[in-house]
């Protein structure tokens, strides 16, 4: 397991972007992020192995969001573009394995708020 801290979050309008980070305590094979939006269960968002060109993305934000990694660096970022009102969540940057499941990581982040206002 790693320590996760993430950044950039925020308050944005309608259609506009954001990017988040997340910087890791030492090295990772997959990384990815979830989110939780208030009353709904932690769903995930995206996430990248650590060939760095290996992505899988939710439905609802393919096409606007990307993933990347910097492996010197061990962080991961996730660029959000044309932001909807339903993007609103907290975003929790996750490492250990590589998939679409809670269950394929095993280190979590304490979580930053995006908010996008209609």
């Amino acid at each position: 397991q790693v320590q996760l801290a993430e950044s950039g979050g925020g308050l944005v309008q309608a259609g506009g972007s954001l990017r988040l980070s997340c910087a890791a305590s030492g090295r990772t094979f997959g990384m990815g992020w979830f989110r939780q939006a208030p009353g709904k269960e932690r769903e995930f968002v995206a996430a990248i192995h650590r060939n760095s060109y290996t992505t899988l993305y939710s439905h609802s934000v393919k096409g606007r969001f990307t993933i990347s990694r910097d492996n010197a660096k061990n962080t991961v970022s996730l660029q959000m573009n044309d932001l909807l009102p339903e993007d609103t969540a907290v975003y929790y940057c996750a490492a250990g394995g590589f998939g679409v499941s809670e269950n394929a990581f095993d280190s979590w982040g304490q979580g930053t708020q995006v908010t996008v206002s209609s």
